[in-house]
């Protein structure tokens, strides 16, 4: 077996344990090992994006998100141009008859600049309430929760997702809120909202990245009490198939 066959072989067996691991913590060590075998990895890598969400067409994954995030750090000039011409404004195709462009938060998040696309978040979801930009109030009654549009919500919720491993997402904290029989005080000390049982500051005392615990972003009304979160939980959109 040549140099460049056995190249070959060990991508290809890595592409493999990366498309069948169940562990997001594998995914990000194999793709990373992928990417530094150099231009023939990152061409792997870059081909099993492209079969996976263009070719198939499969529902995007955890998976999909590492390898975006991955191929992004590349120092290759043709992979970064075949990654923009067919992921030219990321990797979840945005339906028009959303109420509202979710593009800047798409790219925030790419980015992973997860301030500023809190930020963002919020400013929505106030919007989806109905909002204005005149109004002084700049967060939720649990009562606005109910007009929340299902649809936008779950984009909201699947952008955030995807692009940090599936550690963020309003998804994510449910699912811990609901793993831990709905005890709020388990819920903030499992993502990370208190501090030897005192409430994170807004917002140095918050961590900006995705060595966060699970479910630590997007911030929801954190220091108003649990109706409104509660509310949000209890959404129809988790119930339903979109």
């Amino acid at each position: 077996m040549t140099k460049q066959a056995k190249i070959n072989f060990i991508t290809t067996d890595k592409i493999v344990k990366l498309e069948s691991s169940i562990s997001t913590k594998e995914q990000i060590k194999i793709a990373k090992e992928i990417a530094k075998e150099g231009e023939e990895g990152q061409q792997a890598l870059l081909k099993l994006l492209v079969h996976r969400l263009i070719e198939k067409q499969i529902e995007i994954s955890y998976l999909d998100g590492i390898i975006f995030e991955t191929l992004r750090l590349t120092e290759i000039s043709y992979i970064k141009e075949e990654l923009n011409r067919f992921f030219d404004e990321g990797l979840i195709k945005l339906d028009t008859n959303l109420k509202y462009d979710y593009q800047p938060l798409q790219q925030l998040l790419i980015s992973q600049e997860f301030l500023e696309a809190d930020k963002l978040t919020q400013v929505l979801l106030c919007k989806l309430a109905g909002l204005n930009e005149n109004n002084k109030r700049n967060w939720l009654y649990f009562t606005d929760i109910t007009l929340l549009p299902s649809k936008d919500l779950y984009i909201i919720d699947k952008l955030w997702r995807t692009y940090s491993r599936g550690k963020f997402g309003f998804s994510i904290q449910r699912q811990i809120w609901l793993t831990n029989n709905c005890n709020w005080e388990k819920l903030w000390h499992k993502i990370g909202w208190k501090n030897q049982g005192t409430p994170c500051r807004y917002p140095n005392e918050f961590i900006w990245n995705t060595s966060a615990p699970n479910g630590h972003l997007p911030l929801f009304n954190q220091l108003r009490g649990v109706q409104v979160l509660s509310a949000l939980f209890q959404h129809i959109v988790w119930d339903q198939s979109i």
